[in-house]
C-alpha cells in the first residue's frame, strides 16, 4: 500500500508547457482554440465538464443563436463546425454533436483539450499572467500550465483573479448615454436557465411532478408562450442573486420552477400536452451574464445601434439586444426585451482583450461591454466568430513579438487579412485575391468571371457574389511565367439561410438534415508544372464551405471542376484563389 501512495504523490502534478492556454471550451473557448493551432500556435484547451460546447452542449442545450439574416450569417470555425454536425449527425443527436465537437479538436496536432479539470490558481509577473494551476477531477491530479498567452472564454471569468479590471451588473443610462440601461446602475444580471426537451408521441404517458415542483397557473406564466414544442430558454431564475455564488440555489429553484412548467403543460385541461413527453431536462443551468472584462474600448449600445464602425473589426453580430429582466420567472411581463440592432454590425478587437494584461485575451460573454451591449454580443454565434478573431490575434501576437494591444497598433491589417483568408466575414471589409496580385488570369469555360474577382465571398441582398458551375465546367488561373503559392482556396455556397442548428424539440418525424444542396460534394484539382498537367488532389464527399489544399511547387496553371454537388444541379462557388 505505501508504494502505491508513494507513486501517486510522483505523478500528482503534471506540468504542460504551451505558447497559449484557453480556458473555458464553450463556443467561444472551442474556436478560439482551433484559431489559435490552426494558425501553428502549440495551444491547451482546459475545459471543466466532460464535453464541449457549453450552453450548447448537451449539458444545457441551448441552440446557438447569432446575426440575424442569411446576409449576416457566421462563416468561418462555427460554418463548417455545423456542416460538419450534419454530415456526421443527420438525426441531431446530442450526444453526437458532443463527440463532433470533440472530434474537430481531436483532429489538430497542435491542440490538446483538457476535460473535467477546473483552474483554481492564476499565476502573473506584473503585467503579464505567466501560468494556471488546475484540478482534474477524473484523474485526481494538479496539472501546472506556464504559457506565453491566455484566452479567458470561462464565461465566469475566473481568470479575472488576477486582478484585471471588470464590470458586473447593469450600468446606469447617465454614463454611456444608453437610453435603454436603467436610470441607476446596479448589481443584477440577466438570470440562469435549465432547459426541457419534449418528444412527440402517440399516446398520453400520464405526468407526475415531484413534490418540490413549483406550481403554476397560467396567469402565473402569462407572455411564457405554454407551447409543448419550442425552446424554453424563458425557464430562468437568479437574475437579482449572484450567479456564480449562489449558483447552487439558482439551480434547485430552476429544477422546481422546470419541472412546475411542464406540469401546467402537460396536464393542461385543454389537452395540449397530451401527445407530448419529457424527454429530457438539464440538471445544468445555462448562464447568461456575470463579470465582464474593461478592454481599451467599453462596447455600449450606442457603438452597436451605429454598427459598430470600427477602424479595428475582427468580427460582427447581429443579434437584437435582448434584455432578461432580473427578476425573470417571478417578473410579471414579457420575460425580455428584444431592442433593435443592425445586423450585422462591427466588434472591434480592442473590446477583446483586458487592457491591464499584456498577453490575457477575452471572447465570449465576458468581454469588455456594457450590460446593453452585452446583452447582443453574448449570443453563441457572435461568441464564437470573436473566439476565431482571439486565436488568430494570438498566433500574429506570438509571431511577431507583440502584447496584445500590440496586435492593435502594429498588425490589425494583418490580422483582419488572416481571418478574411479563414473565412471570417468583416462586415464592410472586401478580401483582396492574392492570385491577381501575382499577375494571374482567371479563365472560366462557362463565362464571365467579375463577380469571383470583386472580393466579397456570400450573397449580399440579390447580389450572388459568386458564378453558377455546370458540373464538368471549369475555373483555371494561368501564370504565364510560373509562380510559387502555399495553398489553394476556394469558398463555395453552403446555404446560410438553411437552419443548421440543433433540435430543442424531437418530433415523430422530420428531426433529420441534410447536406445543403448546393454544397460541393466532389470535384478535381489539376496543376499545371513545367508544362504538363498532373492532379493536384481529388474532393470526395465534401462538407466545407472553405476548402483548401496546399501547393508544392512553382505552378503555370490551376484548375478545379466540379463533378458533383449534395443535390442542386449547379454548383455557386464565390472565390478561387491561391494564397502566398
Amino acid at each position: 500500500m505505501h508504494s502505491v501512495v508513494q507513486h501517486r504523490q510522483e505523478y500528482d502534478r503534471e506540468k504542460r508547457k504551451v505558447q497559449c492556454c484557453v480556458v473555458g471550451g464553450g463556443m467561444a473557448g472551442l474556436c478560439s482554440a482551433l484559431a489559435s493551432a490552426r494558425n501553428g500556435i502549440r495551444t491547451l484547451l482546459i475545459q471543466d465538464r466532460p464535453v464541449l460546447g457549453g450552453n450548447a452542449s448537451s449539458e444545457v442545450r441551448m441552440w446557438i443563436c447569432g446575426a440575424h439574416g442569411r446576409d449576416a450569417k457566421e462563416g468561418g470555425i462555427l460554418e463548417e463546425i455545423l456542416l460538419r454536425n450534419t454530415y456526421y449527425n443527420r438525426g441531431r443527436k446530442y450526444t453526437i454533436w458532443d463527440d463532433v465537437l470533440y472530434g474537430i479538436c481531436r483532429e489538430e496536432p497542435l491542440l490538446e483539450v483538457i476535460f473535467n479539470c477546473t483552474v483554481n490558481e492564476v499565476k502573473h509577473d506584473g503585467n503579464k499572467l505567466t501560468g494556471v494551476s488546475a484540478w482534474h477531477l477524473t484523474r485526481q491530479c494538479h496539472i501546472e500550465v506556464e504559457s506565453e498567452t491566455f484566452v479567458d472564454s470561462s464565461g465566469d471569468s475566473v481568470l479575472s483573479v488576477c486582478g484585471a479590471e471588470m464590470r458586473w451588473g447593469r450600468e446606469s443610462s447617465g454614463e454611456f448615454d444608453e437610453s435603454h440601461a436603467p436610470v441607476e446602475a446596479d448589481d443584477k444580471t440577466m438570470g440562469n436557465s435549465i432547459l426541457i426537451q419534449l418528444r412527440e408521441v402517440d399516446e398520453h404517458i400520464p405526468f407526475l411532478p415531484p413534490p418540490w415542483a413549483k406550481t403554476f397557473n397560467e396567469k402565473d406564466l402569462d407572455n411564457r408562450g405554454l407551447k409543448p414544442q419550442g425552446n424554453f430558454w424563458w425557464l430562468e431564475f437568479g437574475g437579482i442573486m449572484d450567479t456564480i455564488a449562489d449558483s447552487d440555489k439558482i439551480r434547485d429553484e430552476n429544477l422546481a420552477i422546470a419541472y412546475g412548467a411542464w406540469d401546467l403543460i402537460k396536464n393542461h385541461p385543454d389537452g395540449r400536452g397530451h401527445h407530448w413527453e419529457l424527454e429530457w431536462i438539464g440538471s445544468l443551468p445555462g448562464k447568461r451574464e456575470n463579470l465582464r472584462y474593461v478592454g481599451d474600448i467599453l462596447l455600449n449600445q450606442n457603438d452597436i445601434e451605429a454598427g459598430g464602425v470600427f477602424e479595428d473589426v475582427v468580427a460582427h453580430g447581429g443579434w437584437s439586444m435582448d434584455d432578461h429582466h432580473p427578476d425573470a420567472i417571478n417578473h410579471p411581463g414579457a420575460p425580455t426585451i428584444f431592442h433593435p440592432a443592425p445586423s450585422p454590425y462591427g466588434i472591434p478587437y480592442r473590446s477583446l482583450y483586458s487592457k491591464d494584461f499584456d498577453n490575457l485575451w477575452c471572447a465570449g460573454r465576458n468581454i469588455s461591454a456594457t450590460h446593453m451591449a452585452m446583452s447582443s454580443t453574448r449570443v453563441m454565434g457572435t461568441t464564437s466568430v470573436m473566439g476565431q478573431a482571439v486565436g488568430t490575434a494570438i498566433s500574429i501576437a506570438l509571431a511577431k513579438g507583440l502584447s496584445n494591444r500590440g496586435v492593435y497598433e502594429e498588425a490589425i491589417e494583418e490580422l483582419q487579412s488572416t481571418l478574411k483568408d479563414q473565412d471570417q466575414y468583416l462586415p464592410g471589409q472586401k478580401r483582396e485575391m492574392n492570385a491577381l496580385n501575382c499577375r494571374g488570369t482567371l479563365a472560366w469555360s462557362g463565362g464571365d468571371v467579375t463577380p469571383l474577382l470583386d472580393g466579397h465571398e456570400r450573397k449580399l441582398g440579390e447580389d450572388d457574389h459568386g458564378v453558377w458551375m455546370a458540373m464538368g465546367e471549369n475555373l483555371t488561373w494561368s501564370f504565364p511565367e510560373g509562380h510559387t503559392f502555399r495553398s489553394l482556396r476556394m469558398i463555395v455556397d453552403s446555404d446560410f439561410k438553411r437552419v443548421k442548428r440543433m433540435a430543442c424539440s424531437f418530433p415523430k418525424k422530420g428531426n433529420e438534415v441534410d447536406m445543403p444542396d448546393s454544397l460541393l460534394k466532389s470535384g478535381k484539382l489539376e496543376v499545371k508544372c513545367k508544362g504538363n498537367w498532373k492532379e493536384l488532389a481529388t474532393i470526395e464527399n465534401n462538407f466545407n464551405r472553405l476548402i483548401q489544399f496546399p501547393l508544392l511547387e512553382k505552378i503555370e496553371k490551376v484548375r478545379f471542376t466540379p463533378k458533383e454537388t449534395w443535390g442542386g444541379e449547379k454548383l455557386l462557388i464565390f472565390s478561387f484563389d491561391l494564397l502566398m
